[in-house]
């Protein structure tokens, strides 16, 4: 469950990436940090996911494991990869086909991240902070906790890229406000009525 999760989550990646309405919260935030901060992408985005790494371990260290590894190592690969599927297929796919395509990645995507969060073999760096959060919290559910994440990577990011000097809209657009608003309840839904039922059915259970 954790390592399917994880791979059906780089296929909607590059789903979500070929649409081009928008990058997710996670990634707005990184794009204003990149627009403010002098040093090279990549570079910073390993810090900023150790720095991640880090709340992780001192606050729930069960929630690194495989599905973390494989987030960090292989699912960019795996969205590239599917990006460029996507590309070969619908080379010229119009607004219309890009946005019909940006809703199943978005569902794609929580429905892989709700089994690899219920496997519990990891989660990524990003993910484990509202689901920390919202274990920590216990009077507030993870879906509000993942919510109220997003808006502040996204509010961040659209405020760091005004102050570097990129154009906002090319970053945060539609995907990104729904993302925001509806991925963490999405998440939950599935989780509840697909990947925890799946677990329990499973031969190990």
């Amino acid at each position: 469950m954790s390592a399917l999760g994880v791979a059906i989550c780089g296929i909607s990646i590059g789903m979500f990436k070929h649409a081009s309405l928008g990058v997710d919260p996670f990634q707005s935030l990184m794009s204003g940090l990149d627009a403010v901060i002098p040093i090279r992408f990549g570079t910073l985005y390993v810090i900023v996911n150790l720095m991640l790494l880090t709340f992780a371990l001192v606050f729930n260290r069960r929630k690194i494991g495989l599905a973390t590894v494989i987030n960090l190592f292989l699912l960019g690969y795996i969205a590239e990869f599917s990006q460029g599927i996507c590309q070969s297929l619908f080379p010229n796919i119009g607004l219309a086909g890009r946005f019909i395509l940006l809703l199943i990645a978005i569902v794609i995507m929580c429905l892989a991240s709700a089994f690899y969060f219920t496997a519990d073999l990891g989660v990524s760096t990003y993910d484990a902070v509202s689901l920390i959060w919202s274990e920590k919290q216990n009077r507030i559910p993870f879906q509000y906790c993942r919510i109220i994440c997003d808006l502040i990577c996204v509010t961040l990011g659209t405020l760091l890229c005004r102050i570097g000097g990129i154009n906002v809209f090319g970053e945060v657009n539609i995907g990104t406000i729904i993302t925001a608003f509806f991925m963490g309840p999405l998440i939950a839904f599935f989780n509840r009525k697909v990947a925890e039922p799946f677990l329990r059915q499973s031969p190990a259970e």
